[in-house]
């Protein structure tokens, strides 16, 4: 790998600094305010930056300041399915995986807290968090059927992806989200034990 490949380049860092100074304006104000009470130029101009540097950086709005886009869930869904250890079943790595993700990890940081909070309690938030899970469905069956040779387009494989990729939405409010997904892939386990 050369110095290039392994180091981000000035560009690539200031377009990092940028979508960081956005983001984290855009949390403080909401937290500050409340989301809907928030304006994208208010964002902009905490962040000192221009609106149309903002939508260049977060074409999805307000919504995409806070939780991104679905393509880094898309890689990282199907590289743990791809990148499991030998061992390791195709439902077992994805229980792993959502495991260690937002309300399900059991190490988060104080502000990862405090956003967590503020999507599931934020409708407008909660939804577009929700979509971009669904947004993975093709992916997730795609590369279940490569790993198992099953076919992407059977009902049965898209629903398991669509039920896998809702539990974010579905437990966000449990008490105990962690038993919560241990309960659900339980039962993935019994409905699907060709993939177990």
């Amino acid at each position: 790998m050369t110095q290039t490949q392994q180091t981000p380049g000035r560009r690539e860092r200031k377009k990092a600094a940028t979508r960081r100074a956005l983001s984290d304006a855009a949390l403080r104000l909401f937290l500050e305010r409340g989301y809907d009470n928030v304006k994208v130029a208010e964002i902009a101009a905490a962040a000192d930056t221009a609106l149309t540097t903002l939508f260049a950086h977060f074409p999805g709005g307000k919504e995409a300041l806070i939780l991104g886009d679905s393509e880094e869930r898309k890689a990282s869904l199907t590289a743990a399915v791809r990148e499991r250890a030998e061992d390791l079943s195709v439902l077992d790595a994805l229980h792993e995986f959502m495991a260690g993700r937002g309300m399900f990890s059991d190490d988060l940081d104080n502000e990862f807290r405090r956003r967590l909070d503020l999507v599931v309690t934020t409708p407008a938030l909660r939804r577009y968090a929700r979509t971009l899970w669904v947004d993975c469905e093709h992916a997730l069956a795609q590369v279940i059927a490569e790993e198992t040779g099953a076919d992407a387009d059977e009902v049965g494989l898209r629903l398991l992806s669509r039920y896998i990729l809702e539990l974010p939405d579905l437990v966000a409010t449990d008490p105990a989200p962690r038993e919560s997904l241990a309960a659900a892939f339980d039962r993935f386990r019994r409905g699907w034990p060709e993939l177990a």
